[in-house]
């Protein structure tokens, strides 16, 4: 994983989406930002919220699981999620994290690899050899829509990048990249990797009064009184004497 980062089409695709991450983080305030993942780079690095860490299995500001994040219920602002989906063997449990963790009204940010592209059929020709990112098992964007809609997650943007084809030769994809407007336009669909910004939304409640009949605002509460007999017993009441 770290040397494909470190090629040169893992090069491009990463600063496609740190430019990404950079202007989606910029206007998300609070106070707690965690980046999930991908601790070689910072993609909090333009995010101005006073705690911000990195997170991973291999080390980072905290080590744990993506299943099990060790944080509070609903502590976060923003959580960042950089190609955690496809590579963890439980992808809808790091969403239930995610949801959980998570304040009313916080941020979630994903990238991921999207199979219905030029990408995607590279992964199938090359995901027996079990090379990053190859071996990863690329989730569709309906797909992860309708989890993070089970989830009471609202997709509020994204968008599509790397429509350049998969080749690891810097020439090459310069020769390319004038696909990336061209794809926006006219191929919006077919980016190598989509970008998701998404809104933790929670129900809220509403006292539902009635409209025709306005008497009961008015009307005196009758107020019961307990059965003579009871409060004679009670109360030790010996009139009856």
């Amino acid at each position: 994983m770290q040397a494909w980062y470190e090629s040169e089409l893992g090069d491009y695709m990463l600063a496609k989406e740190q430019a990404w991450f950079d202007h989606e983080c910029a206007d998300i305030f609070g106070f707690n930002a965690m980046q999930a993942g991908l601790c070689r780079a910072d993609l909090l690095r333009a995010n101005r919220m006073p705690h911000r860490f990195c997170a991973d299995v291999d080390g980072g500001d905290l080590r744990c699981r993506m299943q099990a994040l060790p944080v509070a219920s609903q502590s976060l602002d923003l959580l960042v999620l950089p190609h955690v989906l496809e590579f963890d063997p439980q992808p809808h449990q790091v969403l239930r994290e995610a949801e959980r963790a998570l304040r009313p009204e916080g941020r979630l940010l994903v990238s991921g690899f999207n199979p219905l592209s030029l990408w995607g059929a590279c992964r199938v020709a090359r995901r027996s050899r079990g090379e990053y990112p190859w071996s990863g098992r690329f989730l569709t964007l309906a797909r992860l829509k309708d989890w993070l809609a089970l989830l009471g997650f609202e997709v509020a943007g994204g968008r599509m990048i790397c429509y350049v084809p998969p080749v690891n030769r810097a020439g090459w994809i310069r020769r390319f990249t004038f696909l990336e407007a061209a794809g926006d336009r006219w191929w919006a669909l077919g980016g190598g990797v989509y970008l998701i910004h998404a809104i933790k939304r929670s129900p809220g409640m509403r006292v539902v009064t009635p409209k025709r009949d306005e008497r009961w605002r008015t009307r005196p509460a009758v107020a019961r009184s307990l059965p003579k007999a009871f409060n004679n017993q009670a109360f030790g009441d010996k009139r009856h004497d």
